[in-house]
């Protein structure tokens, strides 16, 4: 198993290494990449700003920080929203449990873009927010992350553990 390996329905984005909380040194644990973005242009929020308390930033707190997200924003098409709806069936198997990344998961992406297949030049969309009206996103090009408002369009890439 390594980095780059389609994987569970999708690509292994990151394996979990010593120092990283969830780490086990008898079972390996990491992150998949869904294999193509959910959005190339859709925005953090719902429509409605609202401190909504996903500020969890560190590995393994992006499927936390989703579901605060969804809870509190209900039902439409935004950023957590598509991540928490998108489903991939290999053979038998459904893998439904995808969510944002949050800031630091966001970031293994970008540090193994090339061999997840690449990511489109754009700026990502974290679930990590920052305030009642910014929350982090990550530019592809050059790997910056930033607070901005959750109004703008960015692309997202949803993930799931393993």
């Amino acid at each position: 198993m390594e980095i780059g390996e389609a994987y569970q329905g999708g690509i292994i984005a990151y394996i979990l290494q010593q120092g990283d909380e969830g780490y086990d040194t008898k079972v390996t644990h990491g992150i998949i990449a869904a294999p193509v973005d959910q959005s190339t242009g859709i925005a953090w929020w719902n429509g409605s700003y609202s401190t909504t308390g996903p500020t969890g930033t560190a590995l393994g707190t992006g499927q936390a920080n989703t579901t605060a997200i969804v809870a509190n924003q209900g039902a439409g098409s935004y950023s957590a929203s598509i991540c928490a709806a998108y489903s991939v069936i290999v053979g038998a198997t459904t893998y439904n449990d995808w969510y944002l990344p949050c800031k630091d998961e966001l970031n293994k992406l970008y540090l193994n873009r090339v061999v997840i297949g690449g990511l489109a030049n754009s700026t990502y969309w974290s679930s990590s927010e920052f305030s009642f009206d910014d929350a982090w996103a990550q530019s592809s090009l050059i790997g910056t992350q930033a607070s901005v408002n959750k109004l703008n369009a960015f692309g997202v890439r949803a993930v799931r553990s393993f």
